[in-house]
């Protein structure tokens, strides 16, 4: 691989090798960071997000310094895009001090596409408008697959925004090249017009998806957009698509949850739901695995496109 804007393209075995390597990433930066080897010495990275984040881009830093390279940290607001400087013209600035790839996250939709167009260094999608989030996806799909061992048949429910996200398009990739099934759970407001196409089963009932799956993923309701017409009010989605206990023990089913962060509480997922690792309870909580599987899948990404350079 060159770049990483996406999962929509990538093969079960690429996945499969990204996933394996980040396996043994997570043993050594468990166990012995030191042991890491610093394959990407010298290298220079520029993390350029023009959104906030607080996971994606802790995790990628610590990944760079795990193996070696030096971050250069991006903020668009410090710099001179806030001039009015054009985003490519920003990349071929960075280009000239001899930065060897870039992990971007852009509010638009193929940001990261469209400079990888232009650039011959690696970039990677850290999140791009409704688009994709392929590492998100990946160190969701790494968790589940530690969880479960393989990922053939296992029902994968996505409840939430899946209208907005990100995150559900490259899980619903991601989890299908696995074999995987897939299902999403949300109000009809918050459905993408092209459901059919993602070849994905649709429940309207919250109670019903759980009956079917075997885990989770709890996608943030993005509050910016409540207001917009897709919900009446954020008491009326919780009552109906919120994760709480009391559903769960409606439908007397054990579910793994998984949740991308960050995560409101009480509204699409009740707290005690969200923090849960161990029994009792009909649920396990993976929300800080998940962290921690970031850096190892993240870790992995950048080792698999830059070690190999020459």
């Amino acid at each position: 691989m060159k770049h990483l804007t996406g999962l929509r393209q990538l093969s079960a075995d690429t996945i499969t090798r990204i996933l394996d390597k980040a396996a043994h990433h997570k043993h050594l930066f468990i166990n012995d960071e030191s042991a890491i080897t610093r394959t990407l010495h010298s290298r220079r990275i520029a993390l350029a997000f023009f959104e906030n984040s607080t996971r994606t881009r802790f995790s990628f830093e610590i990944a760079a310094r795990n193996l070696g390279a030096s971050t250069l940290n991006f903020s668009a607001s410090a710099s001179s895009i806030s001039k009015g400087e054009s985003i490519l013209d920003t990349i071929r600035n960075l280009e000239a001090m001899r930065v060897d790839a870039f992990v971007i996250r852009h509010p638009s939709s193929g940001a990261a596409e469209m400079i990888s167009n232009h650039t011959d260094r690696h970039i990677i999608n850290a999140g791009d408008g409704a688009h994709e989030h392929p590492t998100q996806a990946l160190l969701d799909i790494f968790t589940l697959r530690e969880y479960f061992t393989s990922l053939s048949g296992v029902k994968v429910m996505i409840l939430g925004d899946i209208l907005h996200s990100r995150v559900a398009r490259s899980n619903i990739f991601g989890l299908q090249a696995l074999g995987a099934e897939v299902a999403v759970c949300a109000p009809a407001t918050l459905l993408p017009t092209d459901c059919s196409k993602l070849d994905v089963r649709v429940f309207a009932s919250l109670d019903d998806g759980l009956r079917w799956a075997d885990a989770a993923l709890v996608l943030r309701l993005q509050l910016e957009r409540a207001t917009g017409g897709f919900l009446p009010s954020l008491s009326d989605y919780s009552e109906h698509f919120g994760l709480t206990d009391e559903r769960l023990e409606r439908v007397r089913k054990h579910l793994l949850v998984l949740h991308p962060g960050p995560i409101n509480r009480e509204i699409e997922i009740a707290g005690n739901v969200a923090d849960r690792i161990q029994p009792p309870g009909y649920s396990k909580s993976m929300l800080l695995e998940q962290v921690t599987n970031g850096v190892a899948v993240r870790t992995a990404v950048l080792e698999m496109l830059m070690a190999s350079d020459t």
